[in-house]
């Protein structure tokens, strides 16, 4: 099997993550790296940054020095297909998924598909007091609703703070993308109720999020004890 991961043409820890796992499973044989131009958003304020600070890695060139990794930069609309047999969304923004020719494109989402779709979809889970998930899916043409492989809830403790609960959730992220070839053949049925997909949160509206979090935790903890 032959994967290749979309990227940035920069550090970006989650794509380090992914193929340092994929270099390390026998099913693979080769990863290419295809990495795009990386431009910078511009500085905004956050009341919790719930992701980790996706720089904090080795630039995405360097990881051509694992055995079976391959780095190329990429202009988003070359041809590559015919040197991969599935790709995988390390990060990307919205991309023009005629360079697959038909290849399955698997992105994981931070949020339950369709029910939160979107840009901040760990805080707007608990804003609307949702579950909190990740959704392991195809890409197609339209935005957070391509065919759905897998859904994985994460696990919500009473004890959890936003910190512990966002760290968690970010990693069964990375291990849901790491296991795709597991699931790839695999489907599951989504939600029958679906809502907008989101844009980032205004720091105001995430201050209240962070005010919800308490009622959110013992909404989702006494679903789960019933």
């Amino acid at each position: 099997m032959r994967i290749g991961i979309i990227t940035y043409n920069y550090a970006h820890l989650k794509t380090e993550q992914l193929a340092c796992r994929y270099n390390q499973n026998e099913k693979i044989s080769e990863i290419n790296l295809y990495a795009l131009p990386f431009v910078p958003r511009a500085e905004r304020a956050v009341v919790l940054p719930h992701r980790p600070d996706m720089t904090r890695s080795v630039p995405t060139e360097s990881l051509s020095e694992l055995s079976k990794v391959n780095f190329q930069k990429w202009d988003g609309k070359e041809g590559i297909s015919e040197f991969n047999d599935l790709f995988v969304i390390g990060g990307a923004g919205i991309i023009d998924i005629a360079f697959a020719k038909g290849k399955p494109i698997v992105n994981a989402h931070p949020g339950i598909i369709p029910l939160t779709r979107g840009l901040d979809s760990f805080k707007w889970a608990i804003y609307n007091n949702d579950p909190v998930g990740n959704t392991l899916h195809l890409i197609d043409s339209e935005v957070d609703k391509g065919e759905i492989l897998q859904i994985q809830y994460t696990p919500v403790f009473s004890s959890d703070s936003l910190e512990t609960l966002a760290r968690r959730h970010y990693e069964y992220e990375i291990d849901m993308l790491t296991n795709v070839l597991e699931v790839i053949d695999s489907r599951v049925m989504p939600s029958d109720i679906e809502k907008p997909a989101t844009m980032r949160m205004k720091a105001e509206t995430e201050a209240e999020m962070v005010r919800r979090f308490d009622d959110w935790k013992t909404h989702v903890t006494s679903l789960k004890a019933n």
